[in-house]
Formats: structure tokens, C-alpha cells, sequence
């Protein structure tokens, strides 16, 4: 059995693809016309998203810092609310188990 050579696209190529998915294109018809899998037009998309947003990526003066600290603090928010959740259902386990009575 041979195995099918695997395709390699110019990253403007998927850049042009990805800027007709964006114009309202559907992602499975747009695949059908490039001779495409639409997963891959959907993991193209989520590559140049992912590029864009880290922070690795130039920006303008400080505004790196900025989403940097935005990051962190997210980070921090939903660290805490999943701590604050553990703490709820201990409330809520502790609270609901009967006393043993130390009275006879």
C-alpha cells in the first residue's frame, strides 16, 4: 500500500484561506473548492489566533505588559473560584453530616 505524500501550503496560502473563512465563507464548502480537510482550515484558523494572542508576538509600547498582567490575573480569578467552589461543597458536606452528641 503507498502512502500518500503529505501536503505542505505557503503560509499565504493559508492566509488567503483563512480570510475567506473569515468573510462568511462556510469552512465545508471552502475545504470542497481548496481540495481541503475543513479540520484543517479550522486548525489553521486556531494556529493564527494563538499566534497573534501570545505573547511573544510585537506590540505596540506596553501593551504587552498589559496583557501579560491581564493573563495573570485571569489566571489568578479562576484559581480562585475554583478554590472558593471546593470550599462551598466542603460548607455543604460538613454542614449537612449530623453531630455525634457527647450528652448520654
Amino acid at each position: 500500500m503507498k502512502r500518500k505524500a503529505r501536503q505542505h501550503y505557503t503560509p499565504e496560502f493559508k492566509a488567503q484561506a483563512i480570510e475567506l473563512m473569515e468573510t462568511g465563507k462556510p469552512a465545508a464548502e471552502l475545504a470542497q473548492e481548496l481540495c481541503l480537510s475543513s479540520n484543517l482550515l479550522y486548525r489553521w484558523k486556531q494556529d493564527a489566533q494563538s499566534a497573534q494572542v501570545g505573547s511573544a508576538c510585537p506590540r505596540a509600547g506596553g501593551e504587552g505588559a498589559l496583557a501579560d498582567d491581564l493573563r495573570a490575573l485571569r489566571r489568578e480569578n479562576a484559581h480562585l473560584r475554583q478554590e472558593n467552589d471546593i470550599l462551598k461543597k466542603a460548607a455543604v458536606i460538613l454542614g449537612t453530616r449530623s453531630q455525634p452528641s457527647s450528652a448520654k
